[in-house]
């Protein structure tokens, strides 16, 4: 199939987890990938498997001038942006916090990569994309938006706040007439290198071995079985394609 050529889509968390597999999909589809990542190594990883259909650019989400010189740069190279996806997350940097011990640092790098980062992007791409009347966002939200997470009541509270600002920023774009339609995806439970990060927490942490803290999720999962990567790069692509315009 190829739904996206002659489209560029700018990913980011691109260099490992969802963002990664996003990016190969798009690129698989027939767009031009912009990967955008801190992580500098893992968009060299993803260059080498996707090749000339990807353009790499280190992208800190949390930073207006970033996003502001990333999306400056999209369109002198590519002339348009027709899909925007907000991958990039980060977990409480100091581990596992419920919220009667939460460390504020924390709190602040959760909110300014799960929020901000969404924010900004959207804030910019909206200007890009509303010169040609059309373009999708989608923001990646967790099924941490919709229970109580305890043990990360940062990771929680910022994907929640994800899926409002998506709803917002749908409406706003649609009485302002620009052809641009925002949507979340809201994955479960998905193996990536963030989740085994914080299996290896409960691990420490909650003296767990590595088959109970795997098996503490699995068992809430009605399948019994965790999702692939691949699973939520599907849902992306359709949000962003033709099969999905209302």
């Amino acid at each position: 199939m190829n739904r996206f050529i002659g489209r560029t889509a700018l990913v980011t968390g691109a260099a490992s987890g969802i963002g990664r597999e996003v990016a190969i999909s798009f690129a698989r589809e027939g767009a031009t990938v912009v990967g955008a990542d801190t992580d500098s190594d893992g968009l060299c990883g993803l260059c080498e498997q996707i090749g000339n259909r990807v353009w790499a650019r280190v992208l800190d989400v949390s930073s207006e001038s970033d996003w502001i010189s990333a999306i400056r740069e999209t369109e002198t190279r590519h002339g348009r942006l027709d899909v925007l996806v907000n991958c990039a997350g980060a977990e409480a940097a100091d581990g596992l916090q419920d919220p009667e011990h939460l460390l504020l640092e924390g709190w602040r790098r959760g909110q300014s990569v799960n929020v901000e980062g969404v924010a900004l992007g959207c804030k910019h791409a909206i200007g890009l994309m509303s010169r040609n009347r059309s373009g999708a966002i989608i923001n990646i939200a967790s099924v941490a938006a919709c229970v109580s997470t305890p043990t990360l009541a940062a990771y929680g509270a910022s994907k929640a706040a994800v899926i409002h600002l998506t709803r917002s920023v749908a409406a706003h774009c649609a009485r302002a007439g620009y052809g641009i339609r925002c949507n979340s995806v809201v994955p479960g439970v998905v193996v990536t290198p963030m989740m085994e990060r914080y299996w290896s927490r409960l691990e420490r942490e909650q003296h767990l071995s590595a088959a109970e803290a795997r098996q503490r999720f699995l068992s809430r999962i009605p399948l019994g079985a965790f999702q692939e990567a691949t699973d939520i790069a599907a849902a992306v692509l359709f949000l962003a394609s033709a099969d999905a315009r209302q």
